[in-house]
């Protein structure tokens, strides 16, 4: 307990045993903050919330069983009244969007000094919001999607090697126009194949 009430309590979620380790330790010597869970994957943040009730939940991004988007967006429905911070690497512009628009109220780099993590926890426990300005410069300078909205949803649903035929299905589209949609969203990429799109619209966060 702080000298000045009792301390935040907080829960993180990261599946880089390193790293959760790391901010677990640099939280442990704050005066006014108890890391009480540390987990590996988003499916057990949302459960040990439900058990421990947390002041505030750190997440990882990218996470297994759930990411942390998931993670924000289960916590916004079951513990509205507890904040959430996003830990990321990159500053992408939809990520981002993404993030808040899912209840964050915070969205921080990985790697930042534990200092910074600790007052980015107080902050938000106090009701403020806190993005990174670095991530928040890389935002709003990263370049726009060049695909439709439409595109997007198909490049999204057809995955990296996904059944041409099961997408036209669940698309309700020909597999010829599938195969069209495919070969001009990768035209309009650069890259040379499906796959390749896929990888480069989820590393831009264009999907």
């Amino acid at each position: 307990m702080s000298p000045d009430g009792p301390a935040i309590r907080v829960l993180l979620a990261e599946d880089e045993e390193v790293i959760r380790e790391a901010l677990t330790e640099l939280l442990a010597r704050e005066p006014d903050m108890e890391v009480i869970a540390a987990v590996p994957d988003g499916r057990r943040a949302v459960e040990e919330a439900r058990k421990w009730r947390p002041d505030v939940v750190i997440v990882d991004l990218e996470m297994p069983r759930l990411d942390g988007l998931g993670v924000v967006t289960e916590l916004t429905r079951i513990l509205p009244n507890v904040p959430v911070i996003v830990l990321t690497g990159h500053g992408r512009p939809v990520i981002l969007r993404k993030a808040l628009m899912s209840g964050a109220r915070g969205f921080l780099a990985k790697g930042a000094p534990g200092a910074t993590v600790a007052d980015v926890v107080r902050r938000v426990r106090a009701g403020s919001r806190y993005v990174d300005p670095v991530l928040a410069a890389e935002a709003l300078t990263a370049p726009a999607s060049p695909l439709t909205a439409r595109e997007a949803e198909i490049l999204a649903a057809a995955g990296v090697d996904r059944p041409v035929r099961d997408l036209a299905r669940e698309l309700h589209l020909s597999p010829g126009t599938v195969r069209n949609y495919l070969t001009a969203i990768a035209q309009k990429l650069g890259v040379r194949d499906r796959s390749e799109a896929f990888r480069t619209g989820r590393e831009q966060g264009w999907i």
